[in-house]
């Protein structure tokens, strides 16, 4: 009986190909008509030349029609493209979603019954001239399709690229989102009796759910036969079955994606590409049923990601952009004695794990709407930088002793009096918001596990963080002991306010070299006159506090002024692009690309692969101290490695992908590849220059 179904569909495709051909005028007519999925051809953004940007097919089709993958399945055909371009352009391959499965008459297709983007690379001619514009134009061929019926359809697709600088095109965050992420470590395939067993390296705890494996390869596998999912610890093994009329060599290797389902509120998991080698798989492991809610995650798995984000945010008070506000809060909780300093205590702690937790709320929210974002991602914005950079001034200033900032202040009477519990909370919002850059060394592990956890579980580990960063406030506001610890108010302290002005000082610097580096020197320019502002106007704030006068009335109107300038001066940033420039250093460094990983490996070479960014306090210290050193340099140069620099200062999609795949959630992140290992090394978040010379010789 399974026979004659088979021989069943092969008549019935056989017959739906004969209809097309023998209509073909009649289908050509209509295809001159409204298209049933309308194409479009964009750009993302402007290009230097020499430079990739991504182009996109946008597909869209109407109500009840869809497209096809690269591979179609049982029947159908992918969109082709002819392009015409300018002498010295090129286009890469076609990346596609992951797609949808549909199963027709015991035919298992392969498709997008929604919106769609094809994404491909194009390169800008190296001679182009700056400001002119480039036309490019593709003939288009594909077939749209109903459960009934299929018309092929076709465009004259034209676009557009500027030569030159400007704004991204914002949906291709999105479409970006929408592509599987490339795997970076191979999979095992064997085959079995009746098809074929897979292995997949994939986290225990991260979610999956209705899993399908779409292969690439053609005549391999049965695509309308159910597949068997199981977990063997950290991988996940897959069961297909073998085609019918399978091809006559066995396959040397297997490619494909592997869509992960859907969340338990029918968001989109994404999916996984990768490609497998012929090696042993596992055997055992806990069967994944059909339809099964995403997996539960390890009870293990929490508590180390809560103890690691508590310890995190304790270490976290000793960083330089956090101390100091510690520090003369402290202070003046010191000074007001003790009647308000569990209310201030508890305070600042509500102000610290709001902050936390809000930033975590706000990741995983924009994740989960498909923008590829990780830890500390506000900082990626210019116009957040120029906000934290106004905020650095106004407490240099206070510092400095210019004017006194409600709930910093350490006069006679002050902290309670003066700032109180709004005073604590306000600055324990500050204070989590200042120190996200920092907390990638101390809880990287923490804020990844976060990442593949249930939101609820994940809250839970941002909410540690935020307790821990303030444990030592709430402990000093709780233990009478520890206040009677603090030294003696006197002439001193306002000598270490002064004194704390000194970090608070560089941390302005960082953070107006940062505006540079985001928005260009004008942007940076424009950020330091309103700092200008901001100083001249903290000045008169702090006249009219000496004198007794009232403030409220035109200072906080001139500060929200100025905050909105701020704001709306900010430039829309592009995305960073692939294969963006890179510094020259001592390891004459390349951009980070899986195009460009996957070369070195395939050529045998070891591979040093690190992400950085400019905002990483810990990432520049580990470059200076370990990486960027002579002695580095020397032990790298002599065995041949390739060094590959992930540059996340702005927000790239791709790069945060293969964050995600590693299973970081933000930046440092270092990867040793030695020349003949399957997998990766991860190497600790804080780096040695022995360490790094050692590598190539361990």
């Amino acid at each position: 009986m399974k026979h004659m179904a088979f021989l069943r569909n092969i008549v019935l495709l056989l017959a739906a190909c004969w209809l097309m051909l023998a209509g073909q005028p009649a289908l050509a007519q209509l295809a001159q008509g409204p298209a049933h999925i309308r194409a479009s051809l964009l750009s993302e953004r402007p290009a230097q030349p020499g430079e990739t940007v991504t182009l996109a097919v946008l597909m869209q089709p109407a109500k009840g029609w869809h497209g096809y993958w690269t591979n179609p399945g049982d029947a159908g055909l992918p969109i082709a493209l002819e392009w015409t371009l300018p002498p010295g352009a090129g286009t890469g391959p076609l990346a596609f979603p992951v797609p949808q499965t549909l199963l027709v008459q015991g035919l298992m297709n392969h498709v997008y019954e929604h919106d769609y983007a094809v994404l491909v690379p194009f390169t800008v001619p190296k001679d182009a001239a700056p400001g002119t514009t480039l036309p490019i134009s593709a003939k288009a061929n594909w077939l749209a399709c109903t459960e009934a019926i299929c018309v092929p359809e076709s465009a004259m697709l034209q676009g557009t690229v500027t030569v030159g600088s400007g704004v991204a095109d914002t949906r291709f965050d999105a479409w970006r989102a929408a592509l599987p992420a490339p795997l970076d470590r191979q999979g095992i395939f064997a085959a079995s009796p009746t098809g074929w067993r897979i292995a997949v390296p994939f986290p225990s705890g991260a979610a999956i759910s209705e899993p399908h494996f779409f292969i690439q390869s053609e005549g391999v596998a049965d695509y309308a036969k159910p597949q068997a999912f199981s977990r063997v610890g950290d991988t996940l093994v897959i069961e297909l079955a073998k085609a019918a009329f399978p091809a006559p060599e066995p396959p040397a290797t297997l490619a494909g994606v592997l869509s992960l389902g859907l969340g338990p509120k029918g968001e989109s998991l994404g999916g996984i590409a990768f490609t497998a080698a012929p090696g042993s798989v596992p055997n055992g492991g806990s069967p994944l049923g059909k339809g099964s809610a995403p997996v539960p995650f390890s009870a293990t798995t929490l508590v180390l990601a809560i103890l690691g984000a508590l310890v995190g945010g304790l270490i976290l008070n000793v960083m330089p952009c956090v101390f100091p506000i510690l520090s003369l809060k402290a202070l003046a909780l010191a000074r007001s004695g003790s009647d308000h300093a569990k209310a201030e205590g508890m305070a600042y702690t509500a102000g610290v794990m709001l902050a936390c937790m809000g930033l975590g709320a706000a990741m995983l929210a924009l994740r989960a709407a498909g923008t590829q974002v990780g830890w500390a991602f506000q900082l990626q914005d210019p116009g957040v930088v120029a906000l934290l950079l106004l905020l650095a001034v106004a407490i240099t200033a206070n510092f400095m002793g210019l004017y006194e900032l409600p709930g910093l202040s350490i006069e006679s009477g002050g902290g309670a009096a003066k700032g109180g519990w709004v005073g604590a909370f306000g600055t324990g919002l500050l204070a989590a918001f200042v120190a996200t850059p920092c907390t990638g060394p101390f809880m990287a592990a923490a804020v990844g596990a976060a990442l593949v956890l249930p939101a609820w579980a994940a809250m839970a580990v941002f909410a540690a963080l935020g307790f821990g960063l303030a444990l030592p406030f709430l402990l000093l506001g709780f233990v009478p002991a520890l206040q009677r610890l603090m030294p003696k108010p006197g002439a001193w302290m306002e000598r270490f306010r002064r004194a704390m002005a000194v970090p608070m000082g560089l941390t302005v610097l960082a953070l107006g070299w940062l505006a540079w580096r985001l928005g260009g020197p004008a942007y940076a320019a424009g950020a330091i006159a309103l700092a200008v502002l901001v100083v001249v106007l903290l000045v008169m704030i702090g006249r009219a506090q000496r004198q007794g006068l009232g403030t409220a009335k035109w200072a906080v109107p001139g500060s929200v002024l100025l905050a909105a300038l701020a704001l709306a001066a900010t430039p829309r940033l592009a995305t960073a692009g692939p294969g963006g420039a890179v510094e020259a250093g001592l390891l004459d460094a390349k951009p980070f690309s899986e195009a460009a990983l996957a070369e070195a490996r395939a050529q045998g070479k070891p591979v040093f692969a690190y992400f950085t960014a400019d905002w990483c306090l810990s990432c520049k210290v580990n470059e200076n101290i370990a990486i960027e050193r002579e002695t580095t340099r020397d032990a790298f140069k002599k065995a041949g490695v390739v060094v590959l620099v992930g540059d996340w200062t702005r927000r790239d999609p791709k790069i945060t992908s293969f964050l995600s795949a590693q299973g970081a959630a933000g930046v440092p992140l270092y990867l040793w590849y030695p020349a003949k290992a399957a997998e990766p090394q991860k190497l600790p978040q804080v780096l040695s220059a022995d360490l790094m010379a050692g590598l190539p010789g361990g």
